[in-house]
C-alpha cells in the first residue's frame, strides 16, 4: 500500500499539479493539506475522475483537509481532535482504509512566537499526543500522515542557525514532536534515510528549491503494528519543479501486506 502525504496549497489552484501526479505516482492513499477551499466546493468530481474516492474537511481560505482513496471510497471515522472546545479550525480528518487506520492532519505553524499563535500550536500539539497515545494502545495499524510544521532536528533544516527563534524549530515544538514519537510512533522517512538530508519543503523566495534550501516538515509517523511493514519512503521532489506547483513536495511510504522480516545478523565465527 502506497500512502502519501501532500501540502497542496490550494486544491483548486493546484488541481491541474495534483491530478498529473495522482497520474503519474499512482499512490493508493493521499493526505492532502492547506484545501484552502470551503466544504462545497472541494473539487470531487475531478478526482474523481482521475480515480479517487475522497473525504474531506474544508474551510474557507485557510487550512482544509483530506483523504483519497484509489479506487474506493475511504470509510470516515473522526473528524476534528477530541477537547478542541471552540476550535472550528479544519486540521484532522481520519479514514479507515483496507485495515490500516490513515489520520491527515495538518499542524499550526504557530509564527509569530512567543504570541497566542504559537500557544495554540503547542496546545494543538498536546492534544494529537494525547489522541495518539489512545491509538497506539490499540496496537492497530496506523499512519499519522501531514504537514507537522516541525523540523525535528538540525538535519532536517538547511541552515539551523537561522530557525531558532521560529516556531517550526523552536525548542518546545520539536521536544513536543520527539515526546509523541516516544509512544512509539517511527517516523518513516527518517528511519530509512537516518543520516540523509532531506526536504519535503522549499520557500517560493530567494531561488530555494534550485538551492535545495528546504525543510523537512511534511511527516508519516506509523504506529508499532504499522511499522514492521515499512517497505520506502521518498518523497518527490520533482514536483515542487513543475510550473505552478505548491511549496511542499508529496511525501510517501509502501508498506508490505505482511511485515517484513529483518535480516539475522550471523555470529562471528568462534576463533581457535
Amino acid at each position: 500500500m502506497k500512502i502519501a502525504t501532500y501540502n497542496v496549497n490550494g486544491v483548486n489552484g493546484r488541481l491541474p499539479v495534483l491530478l498529473r501526479w495522482l497520474e503519474a505516482a499512482q499512490p493508493d492513499v493521499v493526505c492532502l493539506q492547506e484545501l484552502k477551499t470551503p466544504q462545497e466546493k472541494f473539487p470531487v468530481g475531478e478526482i474523481e475522475k482521475a480515480g479517487y474516492g475522497s473525504i474531506w474537511l474544508g474551510q474557507k481560505s485557510w487550512n482544509g483537509v483530506a483523504i483519497l482513496q484509489r479506487g474506493g471510497v475511504p470509510i470516515e471515522t473522526r473528524r476534528g481532535l477530541p477537547g478542541g472546545g471552540g476550535d472550528d479550525q479544519s486540521r484532522y480528518i481520519e479514514a479507515a482504509i483496507d485495515g490500516v487506520l490513515v489520520g491527515c492532519l495538518y499542524l499550526p505553524n504557530g509564527n509569530p512566537a512567543p504570541g497566542p499563535k504559537f500557544d495554540f500550536k503547542m496546545q494543538w500539539f498536546d492534544r494529537l499526543s494525547a489522541y495518539a497515545a489512545g491509538l497506539i494502545a490499540h496496537n492497530i495499524p496506523v499512519v499519522l500522515a501531514g504537514d507537522y510544521n516541525v523540523m525535528p532536528a538540525e538535519l532536517d533544516v538547511y541552515k539551523p542557525e537561522r530557525w531558532r527563534d521560529d516556531a517550526l524549530f523552536r525548542p518546545e515544538v520539536r521536544a513536543a514532536f520527539h515526546d509523541l514519537t516516544a509512544q512509539g510512533w517511527t517516523d518513516a522517512l527518517r528511519s530509512l534515510h537516518p543520516g540523509e538530508r532531506i526536504y519535503t519543503f522549499w520557500d517560493y523566495f530567494r531561488n530555494a528549491f534550485a538551492r535545495d534550501a528546504g525543510l523537512r516538515i511534511d511527516h508519516l509517523l506509523l504506529s508499532p503494528a504499522a511499522a514492521p511493514r515499512l517497505h520506502s519512503a521518498q518523497v518527490d521532489s520533482f514536483v515542487r519543479a513543475w510550473e505552478k506547483t505548491s511549496d511542499h513536495a508529496p511525501t510517501w511510504i509502501e508498506l508490505a501486506e505482511e511485515p517484513i522480516p529483518k535480516p539475522r545478523r550471523s555470529s562471528p565465527a568462534n576463533k581457535a
